[in-house]
């Protein structure tokens, strides 16, 4: 541990500034104008996999963007692990709530603002530098492999079929990933579980044309109405969601696990004042911690309709839309629940409308095991570094890779997050501390350490 921290502290500024050059990439995987710069950036995670001292370090196409892979095989005969990571980020929209500019980092209280700083830039790039570090002091225990793609933020389509067309080349024995996050420094956690996702966008069409609000309001269906009023039957009083079959392979939690499951700290009035809400909002019979981990949820991401430019403009809009998330739990599939969406959100349409569902992606609810090598060495890790156990939490967030891994690979997957849940991620003023980036590449070292030993 000592080695590991002098060399972290030998190199603070250096890895600080590598990780402002990458944030400055505007890699925006949804959006097409940003081709360049998505590429530029795949470059530069390689050159950086080469001068750490990775052996095949490729920049391998897709029909979308290139996924980064290298390796650096010590012994065959030892563990392997492979890295999972992605350089892509969330467009930065609404440019206007950005104190500071998206891609120019900015530091503000011991805090990195810019978007990727944590989702997962800053996380991917701890595992860059921690290979650097076992490189540099030649204390690699195991072999390792890094697979870094460009379209996670887009749904991974791509990576399946890398990843299939390639099992032999990324044979391991466990995929370590650092995409999600901790409770708290002072409270280092690690998640054992991760949500689905179903992911649609709906398109509701009334009249021809947009029409004066005088002249037919009353007489015609207004598609943001008839949109507004589907979305709000979603729920009932309960705040349970109320699609047919939606709750029939939810996995529910035992009484112990999910007593196990609320010993996590948590202050709901800070959680509330951090988010600047009187009241929060859920199903109704579950706890905060419950409701973002390991229940299902509906949410809508957007949605827009008519006149919504400066001033006033009297329409009655010929078109509205809603794009739509669904977070799934253990049991749930994707599609499954895209289709019962699909089917019922049809079926309670007005003939006064046409109603149209267009899925875009999904990934499958994971639970990753507490009892592996893999899971122990990660508790060790942490210990060693945080000097205190971490607490098993569940994530509400979606890593389709995790399932894919499993299916196409046999592996599991250990989540070692070191981001928090209030880093605004996909929001404005994304952050990630420069304390919890630090720690990550102290962390991360003694992860290979303990899962080499232990591996024996």
């Amino acid at each position: 541990m000592q080695e590991i921290r002098k060399y972290v502290n030998e190199n603070k500024q250096r890895f600080l500034d590598e990780l402002f050059e990458l944030l400055r990439f505007p890699s925006i995987s949804a959006d097409q104008k940003y081709k360049d710069s998505m590429l530029k950036t795949a470059e530069f995670v390689a050159d950086k996999l080469k001068l750490a001292g990775a052996d095949s370090v490729e920049i391998c196409p897709t029909a979308g963007y290139p996924i980064v892979y290298g390796e650096k095989i010590i012994d065959s005969s030892l563990p392997t692990v492979l890295v999972y990571g992605h350089y892509d980020v969330q467009p930065p929209d609404p440019l206007e709530l950005w104190e500071t500019p998206p891609f120019e980092p900015t530091i503000r209280d011991e805090k990195i603002y810019a978007r990727g700083a944590c989702d997962d830039k800053g996380q991917f790039y701890m595992h860059v530098k921690a290979f650097e570090l076992m490189m540099s002091t030649k204390t690699l225990p195991c072999n390792i492999k890094f697979m870094i793609e460009g379209e996670e933020e887009v749904g991974s389509s791509n990576l399946g079929i890398f990843v299939n067309a390639n099992k032999e080349r990324l044979k391991a024995d466990v995929v370590l990933i650092s995409d999600t996050s901790m409770i708290s420094l002072e409270h280092p956690s690690l998640e054992t579980g991760l949500r689905g996702l179903s992911y649609v966008e709906v398109e509701v069409t009334g009249p021809n044309r947009d029409l004066h609000s005088g002249v037919y309001g009353g007489a015609v269906a207004n598609p943001a109405t008839i949109l507004a009023k589907l979305i709000a039957s979603m729920h009932d009083e309960n705040n349970h969601i109320t699609i047919p079959g939606f709750y029939d392979d939810v996995l529910e939690l035992s009484p112990e696990e999910r007593e196990m499951l609320n010993k996590a700290p948590y202050n709901e009035n800070e959680y509330k004042i951090d988010l600047k809400v009187d009241e929060l909002w859920g199903e109704k019979g579950y706890t905060t911690i419950e409701r973002t981990g390991t229940r299902p949820t509906l949410e809508v991401n957007g949605i827009w309709g008519g006149y919504i430019g400066e001033g006033a403009k009297t329409v009655l809009p010929s078109k509205a839309y809603a794009k739509i998330s669904m977070r799934l739990v253990p049991n749930q599939q994707s599609d499954k629940i895209t289709k019962l969406f699909k089917d019922h959100f049809e079926s309670i349409a007005p003939k006064s409308v046409k109603v149209k569902v267009c899925p875009h992606h999904g990934g499958e609810p994971v639970v990753t095991p507490t009892d592996s090598i893999a899971y122990k060495a990660a508790q060790k890790a942490i210990l060693e570094s945080f000097g205190k156990e971490p607490i098993p939490t569940r994530g509400g967030g979606s890593i389709p890779i995790v399932a894919l891994f499993e299916k196409e690979l046999g592996i599991k997957t250990v989540l070692m997050g070191f981001g928090l849940d209030s880093d605004n991620l996909h929001s404005p003023n994304e952050k990630y501390d420069i304390a919890n980036f630090y720690k990550g590449i102290e962390t991360i070292p003694l992860f290979h350490k303990y899962f080499a030993e232990l591996s024996k």
